[in-house]
């Protein structure tokens, strides 16, 4: 896997190949987001669970994702639940997302990915403290 870090290529392999291929396309998306947003992006993991964050603190929140046998048929997206975000992405996106509880947004394996409001929420989520000050 291009350019992952031995950490998360270790969290992602035992993920069915369609979560794996899913993650690195979100990957992708959130590291276009913090490039246009200007942001220093910070690849890890929170909860053994890959995570982006901000490098600069108080620049914005972090994003995990992870696949689960419980939502075998979607990959996890995770906002700050503390934060307005889960709630602007259920009033931007209503019908957008699958969502769960006050963080989780579900993304489907076998459905194109919504480029442009993951985009969003990644510029949101990245840039969250830049836009509240």
């Amino acid at each position: 896997m291009q350019n992952l870090a031995p950490n998360l290529t270790a969290l992602i392999r035992h993920w069915p190949k369609k979560a794996q291929s899913r993650f690195l396309e979100l990957r992708s998306i959130v590291h276009t987001a913090a490039q246009d947003a200007d942001v220093d992006l910070q690849e890890t993991t929170k909860w053994n669970e890959p995570a982006w964050l901000p490098s600069k603190p108080r620049t914005g929140s972090t994003l995990r994702s992870c696949w689960h046998p419980k939502h075998a048929d979607a990959l996890g997206l995770f906002l700050n639940c503390n934060s307005t975000l889960p709630e602007t992405m259920r009033t931007l996106y209503p019908n957008t997302f699958t969502y769960e509880g006050k963080r989780s947004l579900w993304l489907p394996l076998d459905a194109p990915l919504p480029e442009d409001a993951l985009h969003h929420c990644a510029t949101l989520t990245l840039t969250y403290h830049r836009s509240k000050a």
